[in-house]
C-alpha cells in the first residue's frame, strides 16, 4: 500500500523536475514558440500539443529509473546491453556541440542586447561557459538548485502575465488542433519538426533528469521515495507545457498577421522577442522583462553545460570502470571537468569560425534531436520495463501504450522527412 505524499517528503525530492523545466524552456520556447506563434497564429498548436503528449513517457522514464533502481538511466542502457550504451554516448558526443552552440549563441545575443556589449560573439560566449563551470565549480549541485528555482519563478510569472494581457487581442480562429498550416505548404516542414524536435525539449535530457534525481538524493543524504519524485517531475511537465503556449500565444497575438516576421540576425531577433513582453506590459517593465529573459536562457545554458558532461562523465565511468553500475558515485569526476573544457572551447571556436544565423542554427539542432529521438525513446522505454525495475515501480500499461504510440509517430515524422530531403 502506497503512502500519501507529505510535505515533508515531497521538499526533499523537489528540485529536479525544476531542473528539467529549466533545462527545456530555453530555446524550445523563447525562439520556436513565438516563432511558430508568429508564422501560423494558433494553427500549430496541435503540433505543440502532440509532442508535450507523444514525448511524455520518455522523459518520465528518467526519474521513474532513478527513483526506482538508484541508478541512472546510463546504467539502465548498460544492462539493455552494451550496444545500448554505446549508442547512446555516440548520439550523445554527436550532438552536444551542436545542442550547447545554440543555447549559448542565443544566450550571447540577449546578454549583448541587456548590458549593452560591444564584445564579439565568441568573447561572450566565453565569459558566459566561463562563468557557469566557475558556479558549478564552486556550488556544485546545490548553488545549481537553488539558482533554477528563483529563476524559474521570475520567468513563470512574467511570462504568464504577458500572455494573459495580450491573448484579448489575438486572432483566435486560427486554433487548430491539425496542422493545416504546416499540411498546406504555408510553414515549411522542416520548422514543424524542429518545433517537435525540441518541444519540450530533446529526449536526451531525460538521462540528465534521471542524474539530477540521484545528485539531489547525495546533496540531501537522503533517497527521495518513488511517489515524490514523480510529483516533482510532473509539475515541471506540466509548467513546460503552460510555458510553451504561452509563448505561443504571444508570437500569435503580436506578430501573427501584423506583416512582421523574426529576424534570422541574433540581435535583432533577440530585440524582437523582448518587445513582445514590453509591447504587451509597458515599456516600463523592460529592464523586468530583460532580466526575466535573460535568467531564463543563462539557467538553461547552465544545465546544459552541466547536463552533457554529467551524463558523458557516467557513460564513460560505466563503460569502462565500473560497467555493472553502482549508486556510490557522485557523477563529477575528471571525464565531467574534461567534457566541460573541451565543449566550451569547441562551442566558443565554432562561434568564431561559422557564426551563421541564430534560426538556421537553432533549426538545425532541434532537427537532429528529433530525428535521434526515437532511438532514445526506445532505450528508455527497454531500461524501465526491464527486471531492474521492480514491477510495483514500472509504468502502467496506459504510459507504455502511449510510449509505444509515441514510437510510431516520431517514427513516422522521422521517415516523412527522410523521404522529403531525398526528393
Amino acid at each position: 500500500m502506497r503512502r500519501s505524499i507529505t510535505l515533508t517528503r515531497f521538499r526533499k525530492a523537489f528540485g529536479p523536475g525544476l531542473m528539467w523545466a529549466a533545462a527545456a524552456i530555453g530555446v524550445s520556447h523563447l525562439v520556436q514558440s513565438t516563432r511558430a506563434g508568429a508564422m501560423a497564429g494558433f494553427g500549430l498548436a496541435g503540433v505543440v500539443l502532440l509532442a508535450l503528449v507523444i514525448k511524455y513517457p520518455f522523459f518520465e522514464f528518467g526519474p521513474r529509473y532513478a527513483a526506482a533502481t538508484g541508478l541512472s538511466l546510463v546504467e539502465g542502457y548498460r544492462r539493455i546491453g552494451r550496444w545500448a550504451l554505446w549508442l547512446y554516448l555516440g548520439i550523445t558526443l554527436s550532438t552536444a556541440l551542436v545542442v550547447q552552440v545554440a543555447v549559448v549563441l542565443f544566450t550571447a545575443y540577449l546578454s549583448k542586447l541587456a548590458f549593452g556589449l560591444s564584445w564579439s560573439v565568441p568573447l561572450v560566449a566565453a565569459v558566459l561557459c566561463a562563468a557557469c563551470a566557475a558556479i558549478l565549480a564552486a556550488g556544485r549541485f546545490r548553488v545549481l538548485d537553488l539558482v533554477i528555482k528563483v529563476v524559474m519563478a521570475i520567468l513563470a510569472v512574467s511570462t504568464l502575465v504577458a500572455a494573459s494581457l495580450a491573448l484579448p487581442g489575438a486572432d483566435l480562429s486560427t486554433l487548430s488542433l491539425w496542422p493545416s498550416e504546416a499540411l498546406s505548404g504555408a510553414v515549411p516542414l522542416a520548422f514543424v519538426l524542429a518545433l517537435m524536435g525540441w518541444m519540450p525539449s530533446a529526449i536526451d535530457i531525460s538521462v540528465w533528469s534521471s542524474l539530477w534525481t540521484l545528485a539531489k538524493d547525495g546533496a540531501s543524504g537522503v533517497r527521495s521515495e518513488p511517489d515524490a519524485v514523480l510529483l516533482d517531475f510532473r509539475i515541471g511537465y506540466v509548467g513546460t507545457g503552460v510555458l510553451a503556449f504561452a509563448f505561443l500565444a504571444l508570437g500569435a497575438a503580436l506578430m501573427y498577421g501584423a506583416g512582421e516576421a523574426f529576424s534570422p540576425r541574433g540581435t535583432e531577433f533577440s530585440g524582437q522577442v523582448i518587445d513582445l513582453y514590453t509591447g504587451t506590459l509597458g515599456s516600463w517593465t523592460r529592464p523586468i522583462v530583460l532580466t526575466a529573459v535573460l535568467t531564463t536562457m543563462f539557467s538553461t545554458t547552465l544545465t546544459v553545460i552541466d547536463g552533457f558532461p554529467r551524463a558523458i562523465d557516467r557513460g564513460v565511468r560505466v563503460a569502462f570502470v565500473d560497467p555493472e553500475g553502482t549508486s556510490s558515485y557522485a557523477g563529477t569526476g575528471v571525464a565531467y571537468w574534461a567534457a566541460i573544457a573541451v565543449l566550451s572551447s569547441l562551442t566558443v571556436l565554432v562561434l568564431a569560425v561559422l557564426p551563421g544565423s541564430l534560426t538556421k542554427m537553432v533549426d538545425f539542432a532541434t532537427i537532429v534531436s528529433f530525428l535521434t529521438a526515437p532511438v532514445l525513446g526506445y532505450l528508455n522505454l527497454r531500461a524501465v520495463t526491464s527486471d531492474s525495475v521492480p514491477p510495483d515501480l514500472k509504468p502502467g500499461r496506459a504510459l507504455v501504450a502511449l510510449a509505444w504510440t509515441g514510437l510510431t509517430v516520431l517514427i513516422g515524422f522521422a521517415l516523412i522527412y527522410g523521404f522529403t530531403r531525398l526528393g
